[in-house]
């Protein structure tokens, strides 16, 4: 047991590197007629893990199946230069872990990813077995989010995604250039090439009622931020053609941090932690705020997104003459580009106002937060004092605040 628990130090710190975890949408998995079904849940409502977009945590045992790995990209604390301590785990080991943690209400289903070793193929392969034991011997109906490797056979692909609930393949690095600088034995086209065949395995699986489940919570991708100069617009544009062309779910960012043994060609300082957070926030506001890439551009300076702003708030200062907007006759597009009115507070002023007209009082019961509001709206006994809005201190004013809670539905 001594072993096992050593193992499981190593490949679940080696793990945390992977922000691309995050993941919600999946449905419940059926148990086999006569089953328990391990881990399933009732009600439809799906398995999550990490925050769901309602704000709950729910938990997975995130681990690597082994972090030996034949590359040597500059990133990556498991490339085959690094002095790290090895660890691999057999197939049977991860499937018991699985089966251990979730039994003592641990966990709620698994991420695993891995260094890539003999071949991507052996890798992948060991990886579908993992989940093929999992839902096939033990009846296991909890989430499985499998890392996709690059280079792996379709035949495997395939597999993968029949028993998992969503398959990952990170990009990376941002641009072709930085990722033949920093991972020069990966490919972009290989890694995009993945990508497409995930797309239409998962289409056609969604378009054939009696197909079996391929991926149903999709795929997603990550980007580390920082490692290279490139700057905050051309990640956008990058997540954009992404989601445009393969019909991502989630792409993540990951703000750059130096790791131990560290390569000469990384920078030594991390990137900031909050250039991370804007480009989630700017991700969302371009996924459900009806946001274009170029409203998100114009607010960016030299390319970068404000550290001091959000971008609803960038882009709201940038374009004071379209406010106040007055929240009793104001389209829904345009109330969810009031800073402060989130998708959910926007759904409920829709609802509010067929009934009667808003007042300042019926915003402070929904607890807003009012001194954002103040400047950009108008309501039935409120407008804003002469000059608010185009006032100097405006956006100093605004400078400090918490925008964008993306789980209480607030932005």
């Amino acid at each position: 047991m001594d072993k096992i628990n050593t193992k499981l130090e190593i490949l679940a710190d080696a793990a945390k590197y992977d922000a691309s975890c995050a993941s919600g949408g999946a449905g419940a998995r059926k148990a086999k007629e006569g089953g328990k079904g391990l881990g399933s849940l009732t009600g439809g409502s799906g398995i999550c893990h990490s925050f769901t977009p309602d704000g709950r945590c729910v938990s997975l045992l995130k681990i690597l199946m082994t972090n030996y790995c034949m590359y040597d990209c500059h990133y990556c604390i498991n490339r085959i230069s690094s002095n790290v301590q090895r660890a691999r785990f057999t197939v049977d080991e991860v499937v018991n872990l699985t089966l251990n943690f979730y039994k003592r209400n641990y966990i709620e289903g698994l991420f695993l990813s891995s260094g890539i070793i003999r071949s991507p193929d052996y890798t992948m392969e060991q990886m579908v077995l993992i989940a093929k034991s999992l839902r096939l011997d033990h009846d296991f109906a909890g989430y499985i989010h499998l890392k996709t490797i690059p280079n792996a056979s379709a035949e495997l692909q395939k597999q993968a995604g029949l028993y998992a609930d969503r398959l990952s393949i990170n990009v990376e690095m941002p641009t072709p250039a930085s990722l033949a600088k920093f991972a020069p034995e990966k490919n972009l086209n290989d890694i995009t090439g993945t990508m497409d065949h995930l797309k239409d395995s998962i289409a056609e699986s969604r378009a054939e009622k009696k197909a079996p489940k391929f991926a149903p919570a999709g795929q997603s991708t990550q980007m580390i931020v920082g490692a290279d100069p490139t700057p905050d617009t051309d990640i956008l544009k990058t997540s954009v053609k992404l989601y445009d062309d393969y019909k991502l779910r989630r792409v993540y960012y990951s703000a750059f941090s130096p790791i131990p043994d560290a390569s000469p060609v990384l920078p030594l300082k991390p990137a900031p932690l909050v250039r991370e957070h804007r480009l989630y926030q700017a991700d969302w506001l371009l996924r459900f705020y009806g946001f274009s890439y170029d409203d998100i551009a114009q607010g960016a300076k030299d390319g970068m997104l404000s550290l001091d702003h959000d971008p609803k708030v960038a882009w709201a200062l940038q374009n004071r003459h379209v406010f106040p907007v007055d929240v009793n006759r104001a389209s829904k597009d345009m109330l969810l580009r009031v800073p402060g009115l989130g998708i959910k507070t926007v759904a409920r002023i829709l609802h509010l106002r067929r009934q009667h007209s808003i007042r300042w009082a019926d915003l402070a019961k929904m607890r807003l937060p009012l001194s954002k509001l103040k400047a950009f709206i108008t309501l039935s006994d409120y407008r804003p004092v002469m000059g608010l809005l185009d006032g100097v201190n405006l956006a100093a004013t605004l400078k400090n605040t918490q925008q964008l809670e993306l789980f209480s539905g607030r932005t």
